[in-house]
């Protein structure tokens, strides 16, 4: 089939989400200027570029009590940092509690019972068991087509790895099996991994 988004996909639910996939998942924590910490999944999410290293993230709706965005943003907006934390197959489920439409004076970290500990090199949280976590200060925010559409850009000024996911001086991901986002309500893990030299390397 083929169908232009402006005109509808004629289809149960929009295909969209279950073609660009999987996505990984960016579970951003940030700490609003009153001290409030905030945690949510976004699966637009990536790494952007190496050097200096630099990740990506975009909100795509809003809340009534955060205007034109939501909690994440609004806050990121106000301090200028944000934390990036890899969601491994064990925090499924707390990762899914945090993605409810919480008020923006809701905890997420107490809500999902999840232990926090404080940044280094930006003033934030971050979830202590999570296998990764990428601190990063706000480059910019780019407003895309759409009312509550936001594109956040930040520098990665310090990354935390977790010692039982290093094996030969290398981070494998197969110790935490990584989430990532599907279409619909669907999620995959990553299990098994398999490598490919390019050529002319």
């Amino acid at each position: 089939m083929f169908y232009e988004p402006k005109n509808g996909h004629g289809l149960p639910h929009n295909p969209f989400n279950a073609i660009v996939t999987p996505r990984p998942i960016g579970w951003i924590a940030t700490r609003g200027a009153d001290g409030s910490d905030n945690l949510a999944p976004y699966s637009f999410f990536n790494a952007v570029a190496y050097d200096p290293p630099q990740v990506m993230f975009a909100s795509t709706s809003a809340k009534p009590d955060r205007g034109d965005t939501k909690d994440s943003v609004a806050n990121i907006r106000d301090t200028g940092v944000f934390a990036v934390n890899i969601v491994s197959f064990a925090l499924r489920d707390a990762m899914n509690t945090t993605s409810g439409p919480w008020g923006k004076d809701t905890d997420e970290f107490a809500l999902a019972d999840l232990e926090k500990v404080g940044c280094d090199t930006i003033n934030c949280a971050r979830v202590a068991a999570s296998p990764a976590t990428l601190e990063c200060k706000l480059t910019q925010i780019v407003q895309l087509p759409g009312a509550a559409n936001f594109a956040v850009f930040g520098e990665v000024t310090g990354v935390h790895m977790r010692d039982y996911c290093m094996v030969d001086g290398m981070f494998d991901v197969k110790q935490f099996s990584p989430m990532a986002r599907l279409g619909y309500r669907d999620y995959a893990t990553v299990r098994e991994t398999f490598s490919l030299t390019r050529p002319g390397d």
